[in-house]
C-alpha cells in the first residue's frame, strides 16, 4: 500500500473518531463499525468482553472481538478503565495504528491521566501527522484539564486546517463557555 493510501485510511478513521467533545456524553466518541456482525466462533483471551465471552486479538477492525473493537465498546459503555486496557493492548500489538493511539489518548483523558494522554497523542501525530481531528481531540483534552490557553492553540490550529468541521466548531463553543464560567467564578 502506498503512503498516500495509508494516510487516506488513517485520516478517514481519525475523522470518524473526531467527535470527542460534541455532546455532554463523551460516550458517542466511538461508533462500533462491527456492531451488526455476528459474534459466533472460537475466541481466546484472559479478560471477558462486555458480553461475557473471551476476546481474540485478530486483525484490528476485522473482528468484533479484536482489541480495538472491544475497546470502543467499553468506551461507549463509559467503562474507561477497560477501554484503556484494550486500547493499550491494541497499540501494543499494532503500534502503527493511529486510530488505536487516538482511542488510548481519549481513554486516558477520561481517566484523568493527562500525562499518558499526551504521550498517546504524540504517537498518533507521529504516525498520521497533525491532522485536524487529532488537534481537535487534543484541544478537548486541554479543556478537560482547565488549560484553556493550550486548548485555544490546538483548536485554532484544527480550525485553520478544517474551518467547517462541526466537531471543531463545537469544541470552540465549549471552550468559550468554559472560559466564561471560569472567569465568572473568579
Amino acid at each position: 500500500m502506498k503512503r498516500s493510501q495509508i494516510l487516506l485510511i488513517v485520516g478517514a478513521s481519525l475523522l470518524w473518531l473526531s467527535g470527542c467533545g460534541t455532546s455532554t456524553k463523551f460516550s458517542d466518541f466511538f461508533k462500533d463499525r462491527n456492531a451488526a456482525e455476528s459474534t459466533d466462533g472460537d475466541v481466546t483471551g484472559s479478560v471477558p468482553s462486555p458480553d461475557g465471552q473471551q476476546t481474540d486479538a485478530g486483525l484490528l477492525g476485522s473482528d468484533p472481538k479484536d482489541d480495538l473493537s472491544v475497546a470502543k465498546l467499553y468506551y461507549r459503555q463509559e467503562n474507561f478503565g477497560l477501554a484503556e486496557y484494550y486500547f493499550r493492548r491494541a497499540v501494543e500489538s499494532h503500534p502503527k495504528d493511529a486510530e488505536g493511539w487516538l482511542g488510548l489518548a481519549a481513554a486516558y483523558d477520561r481517566l484523568r491521566r493527562f500525562d499518558l494522554a499526551d504521550r498517546a497523542y504524540g504517537q498518533a501525530i507521529a504516525l498520521a501527522g497533525p491532522l485536524p481531528e487529532i488537534l481537535n481531540n487534543q484541544g478537548y483534552s486541554y479543556i478537560l484539564r482547565g488549560d484553556y490557553r493550550h486548548a485555544q492553540e490546538k483548536l485554532a490550529a484544527a480550525k485553520a486546517a478544517a474551518p467547517e468541521n462541526p466537531y471543531i466548531l463545537n469544541n470552540l463553543k465549549l471552550l468559550a463557555e468554559a472560559q466564561r464560567k471560569a472567569k465568572a467564578v473568579n
